[in-house]
């Protein structure tokens, strides 16, 4: 698992001790993703699944993108396609993904790289492996995650950020034993380069087998960790939990992980995790495949402009306000 790896992690910051009047965050919920397709065909994990928004608030969804090893020919994307509304994230793992939109945004991503685009008002992209890749094969392995837009920001006009992964926030565990690679907001300290319309931190972090994470997690925060690979335990009950699950966890000042000593030979690094937490936007969400909106009404909107040629193309922008139906609805 390339992402992004550090030889000595002796050299890194250290996340500082958890004061032990903080309150751990309990474990609200673990649920295990089922597996599905997404684009021309390439296959999934719904993390999210079975999860009510509002815990999941302010994201909307999460995919995870294989693991999967393609045989020549075999790499495959998705078509162009629309968003009004959010924001999607697309974190490379392993692989190489490329990305092209209709203002202009986009480029290639590989190893602990990430793409964050901005809908807004509208944008078409398009996501796929590049040539090289499908001739080739190769193993393939990412994330996307969707962010929602507070109401003010819904029609903003489209953005890109191409996020490298030299920029990415490096420290490590207390005890020295976990890498935590900081993609948005600010943790123990160290801040990573995403630039986030709502307060929101995403990090993936690898804790060695048999080490332990303790987090402080800001309390105006949710706090939602899936575990992408290996064995350990979430919680201050320290609850079971393993590749292909996401736990829930409840309100509290801090968040405690920890990797099962004795490890599946393929997850021989330890627990793989992503810790994403964000403030919670608490408005209406209307949400109709690429679409994520406050009504039904700008919903409706939204597919009757891209039907009409009017979505995701400069100099068609929607002054707010205009979109249709009533944001107070």
């Amino acid at each position: 698992m390339p992402a992004v790896t550090v030889p000595d992690l002796t050299i890194l910051p250290r996340v500082a001790a958890v004061a032990p009047a903080a309150r751990q965050r309990a474990v609200r919920s673990i649920t295990s993703a089922p597996g599905g397709l997404e684009g021309e065909g390439f296959p999934v994990k719904r993390a999210f699944a079975g999860v009510d928004l509002r815990d999941l608030d302010p994201f909307i969804h999460m995919d995870e993108m294989g693991e999967v090893e393609y045989a020549p020919g075999e790499p495959k994307g998705t078509p162009w396609h629309p968003h009004r509304g959010f924001e999607t994230v697309t974190y490379i793992i392993d692989g190489v993904f490329d990305h092209h939109d209709s203002f202009g945004g986009g480029g290639t991503i590989t190893n602990g790289d990430t793409q964050w685009m901005t809908a807004g008002a509208g944008i078409l992209h398009i996501e796929a492996p590049p040539e090289h890749l499908v001739v080739s094969g190769g193993l393939f392995h990412g994330f996307q995650l969707w962010v929602n837009l507070p109401r003010v920001d819904k029609l903003k006009p489209p953005a890109y950020q191409d996020l490298r992964s030299s920029e990415v926030g490096l420290l490590t565990s207390a005890d020295g034993g976990s890498l935590l690679r900081v993609i948005a907001g600010e943790v123990g300290g160290v801040t990573g380069p995403g630039s986030t319309h709502t307060p929101m931190a995403m990090v993936h972090a690898t804790i060695a087998p048999g080490g332990s994470l303790e987090l402080p997690w800001r309390s105006d925060f949710n706090a939602l960790v899936y575990a992408m690979s290996g064995d350990g335990f979430v919680g201050p009950d320290q609850s079971p939990f393993g590749t292909g699950q996401l736990a829930v966890l409840g309100p509290g000042d801090a968040l405690r992980l920890s990797a099962a000593q004795s490890q599946q030979a393929r997850y021989a690094a330890g627990l793989d995790v992503v810790i994403l937490g964000g403030r919670p936007i608490r408005e209406p969400v209307a949400w109709a495949g690429p679409f994520v909106m406050n009504t039904k009404a700008e919903v409706m909107k939204a597919f009757e402009d891209y039907q009409a040629g009017r979505l995701g193309q400069p100099g068609h922008a929607i002054p707010h306000g205009t979109q249709g139906g009533t944001l107070d609805a």
